[in-house]
């Protein structure tokens, strides 16, 4: 059996992939959890085979909650979302994620991926690939990056430097430098835009 452990705050949605998937015969559905925390600690307890997150869940998003997973069990993780922007698929690539598939994917369908993942392949849906391949690369260094992650949950500057352990200073060059590489005049505007390319 492959025991798999679903990751999404959107109750009735995971109940459905949960009663779906568990008329698989070889897979064993685990109890669900509603945020990226949560199940990061549920998959260090439970270690399941393979975990299915939300991209967008409270507390840690799909792929920092899949980023922790991997650091500490061997569960492989599909992100399975309806916001299959490109930079969250290369995100999602380079913390090692095994599956990524739309929502929109048939559960047969994410059945046959888990199997697939399980037996050590990688799968991309060919939809979201292709289109990942003609995006353009985001500009902004990873510390940039950071610094409008944090600006999303933090409303100042003071908390965004508390929470990054940097000078508030840096974290105004770093604001300023990312403004000006993407062409907006607020770091309100740089992190809506960071999101939308899925580089946050």
């Amino acid at each position: 059996m492959i025991r798999v452990l679903i990751a999404d705050d959107e109750t009735m949605i995971r109940t459905a992939m949960e009663t779906l998937l568990a008329m698989e015969d070889d897979l064993e559905i685990l109890p669900g959890i509603e945020d990226g925390a949560a199940a990061v600690e549920a998959a260090q307890k439970l270690k399941p085979d393979v975990c299915i997150l939300d991209l967008e869940m409270p507390e840690l998003d799909g792929v920092e909650a899949a980023q922790e997973i991997a650091r500490t069990v061997a569960t492989k993780v599909i992100i399975c979302t309806r916001h299959a922007r490109p930079g969250v698929l290369r995100r999602a690539l380079a913390e090692k994620v095994a599956g990524f598939v739309p929502k929109s994917t048939p559960v047969e369908r994410l059945a046959e991926v888990v199997r697939e993942v399980m037996a050590g392949r990688r799968y991309v849906d060919p939809d979201i690939a292709a289109t990942a391949l003609t995006a353009a690369p985001c500009p902004l260094t990873d510390r940039e990056l950071d610094v409008l992650r944090a600006g999303r949950e933090a409303p100042t500057v003071a908390n965004i430097a508390e929470h990054l352990h940097l000078a508030q200073g840096t974290v105004r060059n770093y604001l300023s430098t990312a403004m000006q590489k993407l062409g907006v005049s607020t770091r309100t505007e740089a992190s809506q835009f960071a999101w939308e390319q899925g580089w946050i």
